[in-house]
């Protein structure tokens, strides 16, 4: 299924464009924000379908994006870093995280994961709990 709305929050300019042109490619929405508060902004005001997520990031870490997030939504995240210690994953995972990828990292495994969590998600379905 293509057209669903996914949101790349990552501060390396390099990542986003190459994210957005491969994602885009495949027929998906593309939205980019270069850091932790911008994405927090853009996943409570426009609830993405999915959101890839950096973790190490100048102003808000992954981490507590994904918490925050969690009081709020239940939208599929996929975590990139490119620190890969198992700690951090199960952090990343314990806090709400879907999936997560170490960088450098394959965009034909990104996209089968982004399918695997789209198909488990009803399109359409609003789930802000915050009012």
């Amino acid at each position: 299924m293509a057209g669903e709305r996914i949101l790349i929050v990552d501060d390396e300019v390099q990542i986003r464009r190459a994210l957005q042109l491969a994602l885009g490619g495949h027929g998906y929405q593309v939205e980019v924000a270069a850091g932790g508060d911008d994405g927090l902004a853009i996943i409570s005001q426009r609830a993405p379908d999915l959101v890839v997520l950096d973790l190490a990031m100048p102003d808000r870490d992954g981490l507590s994006v994904i918490e925050e997030t969690r009081g709020f939504s239940q939208v599929p995240i996929i975590v990139l870093s490119a620190h890969g210690q198992e700690q951090e994953k199960v952090r990343a995972l314990d806090l709400g995280a879907d999936d997560f990828l170490t960088k450098p990292f394959g965009v034909n495994e990104l996209l089968a994961r982004i399918r695997a969590l789209l198909r488990r998600q009803p399109l359409g379905q609003v789930d802000l709990v915050r009012i």
